[in-house]
């Protein structure tokens, strides 16, 4: 078995566990991404607003794919 083989399984457990706490969490989640993108957006006073709202829209699909893999037994729902 190789180094990624080992990796992938003893990171396994700790996989669901994240995508457990994505399903029970995820409104705090997004709620803490747009908090988080606002302040950023305020500091660099909208030079980067683009990046800042493309970035926090990932995070926040992100998130929503791994509650769903919780919920469909693995399988991710089909990207937009």
């Amino acid at each position: 078995m190789g180094f990624l083989d080992n990796l992938k399984t003893k990171l396994s457990p700790a996989k669901d566990k994240v995508g457990e706490l994505a399903q029970q969490h995820g409104e705090k989640i997004d709620h803490g991404v747009d908090k988080a993108a606002r302040t950023v957006d305020e500091k660099t006073k909208g030079k980067y607003s683009d990046k800042i709202e493309s970035g926090a829209r990932k995070a926040k699909d992100a998130v929503e794919r791994l509650s769903h893999k919780k919920d469909e037994g693995g399988a991710p729902p089909p990207a937009s």
